[in-house]
């Protein structure tokens, strides 16, 4: 097989047959194929597209490339929930204690932020003593024993996606249906789980801004987690404007503590209740997502839910006093706030526009390279569809660099469009794919 062919194939929009996709990846990863034979192909695809069946074959091939994590020790079925990206998207940290509460063991793999876009990892690393990495056997145990289990991802977890991503990144092919779909499920195939719940993203804040796009995204995901014996349910959500109020990694995880006691905010307390009923319906806990939902609504009622937060994090070697001493996670040295200049209602609050603040004021990262900020981030104390008075307050941007800071609150002053009218409220979740 030569790659020189593979690439002519594609380019002239022929379907790459599973083997020479399989020759690809394989190559790719054990460093036999160099990067120019692999851009060139990924740019082939870009322009060219892939069939359902091509993308199929990609992401099995990339899934094969490295471990695939074997979770049969862990009793009863095991749901997996993946988020395609957002701004102040917290919901592992609420959904996973409501769907352990209800009986259904998470073991879950996540990643760390790139970009606007925040990753669970970071957020769950600004808790004292938390660890993200453990052996095997301690995860397994830990997901037996507390019914929850949240760690980074493995570099032996589908390796192919982590070499193929970073060439991606610098060769503008990431925008693609086919690409996107594989590096996703690629790496939730290879985690081991029985069920995967994906929450796909629309609006400013997500890849995919267009509804029609991310219905399309959903609808691959779900026929090719279905290929390959895993149910799997996507449900498309609004991210037109972030998602609660705090963005940032300490300041999300107070949040999401906040919601479990009850106190959340409304947007994020519903979307986390709406994704955990599906898990809980997905897991055969409940006979119907509306039992589910009411399951999961009296998790966070009873304070279950909160307790299972709390064993979560002693279990991964967490402070627990966290819980109530918010103190103990980093503090900012600087802040700086933003006033609204004029009076009327809050008609759009640019999510891409926080997102993209948050990292410049230190809370996200340029290059996987990048250190972060656990402090910094930006904390929001409006919403669309809120009427406000010329002078009232809008937002505050944290960190430990002044200048950083105040470049942030340039940012996220420019994200929020004053209006006379009060602007229609937009479906949190907008359609469920399964």
């Amino acid at each position: 097989m030569n790659m020189n062919d593979i690439i002519y194939k594609k380019r002239e929009g022929g379907a790459l047959d599973p083997e020479e996709i399989e020759y690809f990846v394989n190559g790719y990863t054990n460093g036999s194929i160099p990067d120019y034979q692999a851009a060139a192909l990924l740019m082939a695809i870009f322009f060219r597209k892939m069939s359902r069946e091509e993308t199929y074959a990609l992401t099995k091939a990339m899934k094969n490339s490295g471990d695939v994590v074997d979770l049969s020790e862990i009793a009863g079925i095991k749901v997996d929930k993946h988020s395609t990206g957002g701004v102040g998207d917290k919901t592992t940290l609420i959904v996973g204690p409501l769907a352990a509460a209800c009986g259904v063991p998470i073991a879950k793999m996540s990643g760390r932020g790139l970009g606007f876009t925040g990753g669970t990892v970071d957020k769950m690393e600004s808790i004292p003593g938390f660890r993200t990495t453990m052996e095997a056997n301690e995860f397994i145990s830990l997901v037996n024993r507390v019914g929850l289990s949240v760690i980074g991802q493995t570099a032996h977890i589908a390796p192919a996606d982590k070499k193929l991503y970073s060439l991606r990144d610098v060769t503008s092919t990431v925008d693609n249906l086919s690409l996107i779909t594989s590096s996703i499920m690629s790496k939730k195939l290879a985690s081991g789980s029985d069920v995967i719940v994906l929450d796909v993203k629309c609006g400013s804040g997500a890849f995919m801004e267009r509804f029609e796009d991310a219905c399309e995204l959903g609808e691959l995901m779900v026929e090719i987690g279905k290929a390959d014996g895993k149910r799997t349910i996507a449900i498309i959500t609004d991210m037109s404007q972030p998602l609660g109020l705090a963005v940032g990694n300490s300041l999300e995880v107070i949040e999401a503590i906040e919601t479990l006691k009850g106190r959340g905010p409304k947007d994020i307390t519903e979307l986390s209740l709406r994704l955990a009923s599906y898990m809980i319906y997905a897991g055969e806990k409940a006979s119907s997502p509306e039992e589910g939902y009411q399951m999961a609504s009296e998790a966070l009622e009873n304070g279950t839910a909160l307790l299972k937060l709390t064993e979560f994090i002693t279990g991964q070697g967490g402070d627990p006093k966290v819980i109530e001493d918010y103190t103990l996670f980093p503090r900012p040295s600087c802040f700086s706030e933003i006033h609204s200049e004029v009076g009327g209602f809050v008609g759009t609050i640019e999510a891409r526009a926080i997102g993209l603040a948050s990292q410049h004021s230190g809370a996200g990262r340029a290059t996987k390279e990048d250190l972060i900020d656990l402090s910094a981030g930006i904390m929001l104390y409006k919403k669309v569809g809120d009427f406000i008075k010329k002078g009232d307050l809008l937002a505050t941007v944290y960190g430990n660099d002044q200048a950083r800071v105040d470049k942030g609150a340039q940012e996220a002053a420019a994200a929020f469009l004053i209006q006379n009218s009060k602007p229609e409220e937009n479906d949190l979740v907008k359609r469920v794919l399964q």
